[in-house]
């Protein structure tokens, strides 16, 4: 499908800088099945709209202070560092601003006394660093690093110590991510308890979230984009789980694009979900056939991003682009920092 079929015009203010507070007292809107209304509601209406038996699954990934600032050794040259992905204990690959100035070999110089060394270009530009000495690179990153925001907000105003909680979730548990999985950044123990009390499920996974669900999509057709690969983790014991909720008749709804991907990525034809563990590069565009999934939380999307191609391969093109007219009328808050919405097709 052509690129252009996912794009929009959205205003500037419409992009939101900073969550709102509480966390969960974000606005959602609520998407129905074809020809349905549209419904303005809130993060705090989750439990009412959906019913017991149905599960929650959220990711539990854990976002690193992985924005590095420094220079090459032996130069003035300033470069800047985003890990993407992590490739064993001391290699991560990352998007390096500045690039073209650095060397395989090279020595980097970060904050607090961090190094690494640049071992390898990719096809991408993107480069291997391998950080030197024996601390964990998690130490080494909480001593030079700074919350990746994304460049949409990154470049309107400084990263401050307020986003070290703001851009962590409740269930931020397993190191790797560098960026949020930003649809559970809604939910409190407050959300939580009203949600228990309903009999609504909750499970985890892991999908360490990587750098590249930033990037645009560079071509003219999807047939010729490459996605992003990230590393995911389902254990038995939540495929088990969430298989024998689904044949008790409840629903599974994916909160966030990342949870969706990796159910859908361990999910047979028959729609059973295996235990996963390894890499994912699944894309997900209009025509795909869902496996296992039955709706989705999710923020407002970028436009011509692949997860405006997920939402529209669950609800439909018109139907997308529908409710992102009413979102920016109706004044929602966009993207990572922004406001919600419930698509149960």
């Amino acid at each position: 499908m052509r690129v252009d079929l996912f794009d929009f015009e959205l205003p500037q203010e419409r992009i939101a800088l900073r969550p709102v507070r509480p966390r969960d007292a974000a606005r959602m809107l609520v998407v129905r099945g074809q020809g349905s209304a549209l419904e303005d509601a809130g993060v705090l209406d989750l439990p009412n709209c959906l019913g017991p038996g149905d599960v929650l699954v959220f990711n539990d990934t854990r976002v690193l202070p992985a924005q590095l600032e420094g220079r090459r050794a032996g130069g003035e040259a300033r470069i800047g560092a985003t890990l993407h992905k992590r490739i064993d204990l001391r290699r991560w690959q990352a998007f390096v601003r500045n690039a073209k100035r650095v060397k395989e070999g090279d020595q980097l110089i970060f904050g607090g006394e961090v190094t690494a060394i640049a071992e390898a270009r990719h096809r991408d530009g993107s480069l291997t660093l391998i950080f030197e000495g024996e601390e964990p690179v998690e130490v080494l990153l909480d001593r030079a690093g700074t919350m990746p925001l994304p460049p949409y907000i990154a470049q309107r105003r400084g990263v401050d110590e307020q986003d070290l909680a703001d851009y962590q979730t409740m269930f931020a548990a397993e190191d790797g991510a560098v960026a949020a999985p930003t649809a559970s950044l809604h939910f409190t123990d407050r959300l939580v308890d009203a949600l228990d009390e309903r009999g609504i499920g909750r499970e985890t996974l892991t999908l360490h979230v990587g750098a590249g669900t930033f990037l645009p999509v560079k071509a003219d057709d999807t047939d010729d984009h490459q996605m992003h690969s990230e590393f995911g983790r389902i254990s038995a014991g939540t495929a088990q789980r969430l298989n024998a909720a689904r044949e008790a008749g409840g629903r599974l709804i994916a909160v966030g694009t990342t949870s969706l991907r990796l159910i859908e990525s361990a999910a047979g034809e028959d729609g059973r979900i295996q235990e996963f563990a390894g890499d994912t590069n699944i894309f997900i565009t209009p025509g795909y056939q869902f496996r296992a999934v039955d709706g989705l939380m999710t923020n407002f999307h970028l436009p011509k991003s692949t997860l405006m191609m997920l939402v529209s391969a669950l609800i439909g093109r018109e139907r997308v682009m529908q409710v992102y007219a009413h979102a920016i009328k109706n004044e929602y808050r966009f993207y990572s920092y922004g406001d919600s919405s419930l698509l149960l097709p």
